[in-house]
């Protein structure tokens, strides 16, 4: 019997922090990866998550030590993972919680300076069109009669 007070959810957090095992998109949130959970979670099923070079699922217990590829966007995140949390706290609190490859450190910032010369040499009108030259743009395209 339970005892008074006591909560099957509270029961079920303190059996998981006594395996020392964390859910993937929970630990994902909390680490900052992502902003809601439900985010994580479409990630992980979108094949955007990697536990140790394999497809996963959000509910896949993690253990320290275990190596995540995150892609998010155009980033491309090796990380260790050195800690588990549930909490999400503050930033300095969640990059404790993992270790970045130095690989992975070098690829997203050559990665990162590609895009910065790309958007550099993409010519960029001084000003928005004005109606007219919209109008005269999208006749010119054809979308427009």
């Amino acid at each position: 019997m339970k005892s008074p007070g006591r909560s099957s959810k509270q029961d079920q957090v303190r059996a998981d922090g006594a395996r020392g095992a964390v859910r993937l998109d929970k630990w994902l949130w909390a680490a900052r990866f992502f902003k809601t959970r439900s985010l994580a979670a479409t990630a992980v099923n979108g094949g955007k998550v990697h536990l140790n070079g394999a497809r996963t699922k959000p509910a896949r217990a993690l253990r320290i030590g275990d190596m995540l590829e995150i892609r998010r966007g155009e980033e491309t995140y090796t990380v260790v993972i050195k800690a588990l949390s549930t909490r999400r706290g503050p930033a300095t609190e969640a990059r404790l919680l993992y270790e970045e490859t130095t690989e992975s450190l070098t690829r997203r910032q050559i990665q990162r300076e590609q895009r910065r010369f790309q958007q550099a040499a993409a010519p960029h009108p001084e000003h928005r069109p004005s109606k007219k030259n919209r109008r005269r743009l999208m006749a010119w395209k054809g979308k427009c009669g």
